[in-house]
């Protein structure tokens, strides 16, 4: 258990096994007068459905939104197996949440429509202009290989609004992810946050990914399955363990984070992260992939410089940091618990008071990607201290 607070903001977490003493040790850390909102983070070891009864009961009328993962960034660091939390004072924060509970039926009118009500919701706390004071937060179901079509929904209905998000979990199982609200956890679904502040914050993605020489062309792919048949005319996964020197009997998820593939949009790359080998050497990508794309090889830098100098420029665009709300890829995770690095990075997240959880992809302005660090860091606001 453990507590941090700043100004307007309180993270916590548990690591108690049962459903209703998790829900008691959240309350009894975030519950005051003026708690407006908790957004929160667990593990699937959990009875779901004991959870977000005893979460409902704890919290009383207060709005609780959250998701499984695939690991956890509490106040303490990287976590597994337990809960953590945030909880917004409604005097800096005024958040509204809908649920989207039919992925392949939201279009964009859907997504308009709640775009409207969200900003409806927000206004009603009368804390700051909607414009250049809010920023969006999507959670999805990462298993439902809808983000890509809800993604374009929502940023065409949010034009100028920032937004980010990550795809749940369920501790690498990659069997059953949920995301949670209205006091149930819910499956093929997402939760869409607009959050309003008159705080400072700015909506931010990077990676550690650098590239190789070689190249892959897609030649044969589902994109709606999210399957590649052939790359380069040959059997994908044969050519991609060839390519990264691997036999393919050896391809797992930790091959697949040392070893990522990209695609490349201007002067930047978007990982498009491998999920599985398939019997017929198919892989599964964790994103679309489209026939006649093409993949650069890539390989990992140094983790730690990349996100300290991340977090440099953040301190320097917003001052001292409240708190981070970060979309960690599960890649990541899996390439510090391999090269034994977990704890230092862990530190590092938690002297820059970041809360999140390991993603099965991130959201940013948009985009589905992988392997990326995404989120939002919020500052106090310098115009208002400095008058």
């Amino acid at each position: 258990m453990g507590q941090t607070q700043t100004d307007g903001i309180i993270s916590a977490m548990s690591m108690a096994t049962e459903a209703q003493e998790v829900a008691q040790e959240l309350a009894r850390q975030l519950l005051h007068p003026y708690l407006g909102f908790v957004l929160f983070f667990c593990s699937v070891e959990y009875d779901l459905r004991a959870l977000g009864s005893a979460l409902q009961q704890s919290f009383g009328g207060i709005r609780v939104v959250g998701c499984t993962s695939a690991g956890e960034i509490t106040p303490q660091g990287y976590g597994r197996g337990c809960v953590t939390a945030v909880g917004f004072d409604h005097r800096h924060f005024s958040i509204a949440a809908e649920l989207i509970d039919e992925l392949e039926r939201f279009s964009l009118i859907d997504a308009q429509q709640m775009v409207e009500r969200l900003v409806g919701g927000c206004r009603s706390n009368s804390l700051a202009p909607i414009k250049g004071n809010s920023f969006a937060l999507t959670l999805l179901d990462g298993l439902s290989s809808r983000e890509e079509t809800v993604l374009a929904a929502l940023s065409a209905a949010l034009g100028d609004i920032p937004h980010f998000g990550g795809s749940a979990g369920d501790d690498n199982y990659l069997t059953h992810t949920h995301v949670y609200f209205g006091g149930e956890f819910h499956s093929g679904a997402a939760v869409v946050l607009l959050v309003n502040t008159w705080l400072d914050f700015e909506v931010f993605t990077t990676h550690h990914i650098l590239p190789r020489a070689e190249k892959l062309v897609v030649t044969r792919a589902d994109s709606g399955m999210r399957r590649v048949y052939e790359l380069n005319a040959e059997p994908a996964a044969e050519e991609y363990a060839q390519i990264i020197g691997v036999p393919v009997s050896q391809l797992n998820h930790q091959v697949f984070a040392a070893h990522p593939l990209a695609v490349r949009i201007n002067d930047q790359y978007y990982v498009r992260a491998i999920q599985q080998v398939n019997p017929d050497l198919s892989l599964s990508f964790y994103c679309a992939v489209e026939n006649g794309i093409v993949l650069t090889a890539m390989t990992p830098g140094p983790l730690l410089p990349n996100l300290q100098t991340l977090f440099d420029g953040l301190r320097e665009r917003l001052g001292p940091l409240l708190l981070t709300i970060g979309c960690d890829c599960f890649l990541r995770r899996l390439e510090l618990e391999d090269d034994g690095s977990v704890q230092q990075i862990g530190a590092f997240l938690r002297e820059q008071r970041v809360i999140g959880f390991n993603t099965y992809g991130e959201q940013f302005n948009g985009m589905h990607i992988n392997q990326t660090f995404t989120g939002v860091a919020i500052g106090r606001n310098r115009a208002a201290i400095s008058r």
